[in-house]
């Protein structure tokens, strides 16, 4: 940064009014050691000779490498401490040149024309600028860096000659006070890197040749002071520009980053979208920049074979990173904390986050934004918020459809079948959570998955419980939720089979609990039409009639549920229909003899084959059934008892469910006598056996008939008599 306009007041040229420290960004917050720093003098006053011998004293040490702070420091230390001691006032100076420099500024343009006063003291001395008419503070204010440069190089040179061939020995506070303006001249030089580095970034356009000036004066340094000095001389010090320059470059990207969001306030109560917003406008901000850095910042310093992307890159991923790791601590609801996880991942770890210009990718690896292990401290305190947020989003959606069936709503029917939002908005919770957590990681899909799996199966039972107390458990809200609920089942457990699989049995039980429900209804109707079967006038009318009726009607029910269910449900009425019918023949009011037995055995078989052709028209695809009326019928009207043997055979083979006690009352709709029947019980024992045998084993297929069937105390009787 430049230092203030000074005037010479008289003959003397090395007098300067009121100089002033200078600071660096880099040095923005240093201070002179309390050795160093002078003690107050009215203003106007001049230092003593013991002063002036001490203060030489002082360098000398440190130029000898006395000064245990090292050789980095030395320059800037030495060049206050003799600005400071050697400090005098004109006697005739205007007053508006004894103003204080102020510390550097990052965007602070022309900072470099507060030099010009030391730079017309330095033009005292020997160098090319006396002889050019132009000072090195003019230089550095025209921003002519590596002309300054040369001309300091030039001072420094000189001085070190002149200090070696012991010219000051007479004179030491000449060499101080001519030093003193060459470290005072260097301090603006870096002030003035700092200024132009700082003014980079922003709306603003780029100074390509400023740039350019930057990266040639910093090379020429470095070739100039390639490494300390063996004597310790600290004008021969490198100066670190490049240092400075990277640590400018560091100030400013931060500084960039912090007005991102300026004013939000991330931890209010309302705080997620303003996360949100602060993160878009990070992103517009850092994405921006780096854009101007790769199009006009890096190709001024590359013309000067200077590499600045990967620098400007790593400042601005630090300054990403600190903030980021700000918003971490500050983030309370889950949905911050997805925000912030979806953002480093998706949005600023896409690799297209700053368009497709070959820079893009690095140089050189950057670090992650937050360390492995504070990444995993914030996925597990994401996925512990997560718990407590799916399990109220379940609770609403049970909320939800008591609702519905408070209102008595009648569920909507989407292409034929009942629908309720249930398994669309289960479903939908699952998906969006899994999808957003698996853009962030592997692990966290994983996790957040198993929450939802848990959740799932603690809703499952409250659903059912509530759906079955509640009054709406009609047909069409039943076939609804069994929809539903197979959706659950087939959807969730083809998507996602290992987080899912332990389910299948709680949804496979719901839905048989539903299904239950369903079919109670039916049976409540239809059992007292049973009740009429095989009776004296069952014989002369049809009464069978009424009960298909009926089931073709509640048939029709089932064209709204999802086919393999509607299937399945059709089927076990179909089961039940051949179930009851049986057991009224095994348990009759009153037994057929004569014609009435030929005749109810005709009219069995007539019905049978309805009871068939019925449910075959329906869809029924339980073929299986239809031989048991057709067997019990051909048994109790065959005139042949030889062939009775056959006819039992057959139904023990297609019905291993089968006991002896429904053999035995089976024969005693035909009167035969115990020792007959005991005949056809020795004949069928081996079938028996190894019917009971297939059917404990589980080898029937589900096929199950028979053994639901239960006898009453009267038959036990009959088959006692027998």
């Amino acid at each position: 940064m430049p230092l203030p306009q000074t005037e010479a007041s008289g003959p003397e040229p090395h007098r300067p009014q009121e100089p002033v420290e200078p600071h660096t960004p880099a040095q923005g917050a240093r201070r002179a050691s309390s050795e160093d720093a002078p003690r107050a003098r009215p203003e106007g006053s001049r230092p003593g000779p013991g002063t002036l011998r001490r203060a030489f004293s002082r360098v000398s040490q440190r130029a000898s490498g006395q000064d245990p702070r090292g050789d980095t420091g030395l320059l800037r230390l030495s060049g206050r401490f003799l600005f400071r001691s050697l400090r005098r006032t004109s006697d005739n100076g205007p007053a508006g040149d004894q103003t204080s420099e102020p510390g550097l500024a990052c965007g602070r343009k022309g900072s470099s024309k507060a030099k010009e006063g030391v730079g017309q003291r330095s033009s005292t001395g020997t160098g090319p600028e006396e002889a050019e008419g132009t000072s090195v503070a003019d230089l550095i204010s025209k921003r002519q860096l590596l002309a300054a440069f040369e001309h300091l190089r030039h001072l420094e040179t000189g001085l070190v000659a002149e200090k070696a061939s012991c010219t000051f020995q007479q004179d030491p506070t000449d060499f101080a006070r001519r030093a003193m303006d060459v470290c005072l001249h260097y301090d603006g030089l870096t002030a003035e890197i700092g200024a132009i580095v700082c003014e980079t970034l922003g709306p603003d356009e780029v100074d390509a040749a400023a740039l350019a000036e930057v990266a040639r004066v910093v090379l020429a340094e470095e070739e100039a002071h390639p490494e300390p000095p063996a004597d310790g001389d600290f004008l021969r010090t490198p100066r670190g520009w490049r240092l400075h320059w990277e640590n400018a470059v560091r100030r400013s990207a931060e500084e960039r980053v912090r007005q991102a969001g300026a004013g939000e306030a991330p931890g209010a109560a309302d705080a997620t979208p303003d996360v949100a917003r602060l993160l878009a406008e990070l992103s517009g901000l850092v994405r921006s920049d780096l854009q101007k850095v790769q199009r006009e910042v890096h190709p001024a310093y590359a013309a000067a074979g200077f590499q600045a992307w990967q620098t400007y890159l790593s400042a601005f991923h630090g300054a990403v990173a600190q903030r980021f790791q700000e918003l971490t601590h500050v983030a309370r609801s889950y949905k911050q904390l997805y925000v912030l996880l979806d953002w480093a991942t998706n949005v600023y770890g896409s690799p297209d986050f700053l368009g497709s210009q070959d820079q893009t990718v690095p140089s050189e690896p950057l670090p992650p934004l937050l360390a492995p292990d504070a990444w995993a401290q914030l996925e597990d305190a994401c996925t512990s918020l997560l718990e407590t947020e799916i399990a109220s989003c379940f609770s609403r959606i049970l909320q939800l459809e008591q609702d519905r069936w408070a209102a008595a709503e009648a569920p909507d029917v989407l292409q034929g079948i009942y629908r309720t939002t249930l398994s669309s908005d289960v479903c939908m919770l699952v998906a969006e959570h899994a999808k957003a957590a698996g853009a962030i990681s592997t692990k966290l899909e994983a996790t957040t998955l198993g929450i939802c799996a848990r959740a799932l199966g603690l809703f499952l039972p409250r659903f059912k419980k509530a759906f079955l107390e509640s009054g709406a458990v009609s047909e069409p809200n039943l076939c609804a939720s069994i929809n539903a609920f197979e959706e659950l089942r087939t959807h969730l457990l083809a998507k996602f089979p290992e987080s899912f699989g332990e389910l299948e049995k709680p949804l496979v039980a719901a839905t048989c609990a539903f299904q239950k429900q369903l079919l109670q209804g039916l049976q409540g109707d239809v059992q007292p039409l049973f009740r009429v079967l095989c009776t004296k006038a069952w014989l002369t009318q049809d009464l069978l009639k009424p009960l298909m009726d009926k089931v073709v009607a509640f048939s029709r029910l089932l064209e709204h549920m999802a086919p393999p269910l509607a299937q399945e449900t059709l089927q076990e009425v179909h089961r039940y229909v051949v179930r009851e019918y049986l057991a009224q023949v095994l348990r009759p009011h009153q037994r057929f003899r004569g014609e009435d037995r030929l005749s109810g055995s005709k009219k069995m078989r007539l019905e049978a084959q309805a009871i068939a052709n019925t449910f075959q028209g329906l869809g029924s695809e339980a073929t299986w059934l239809g031989q048991a009326i057709l067997c019990v019928a051909d048994i109790m009207g065959e005139t042949h008892k030889d062939d009775i043997r056959r006819h039992l055979e057959t139904l023990i083979r297609s019905y291993p469910d089968i006991r002896r006690d429904h053999v035995l009352a089976i024969l005693a709709l035909r009167r035969l006598g115990h020792r007959r029947n005991q005949h056809f019980l020795r004949h069928t024992q081996a079938l028996l056996r190894a019917a009971a045998k297939a059917s404990g084993s589980g080898a029937t297929g589900g096929r199950v008939l028979f053994e639901e069937i239960e006898l009453s105390t009267s038959v036990g009787m009959v088959i006692t008599c027998i």
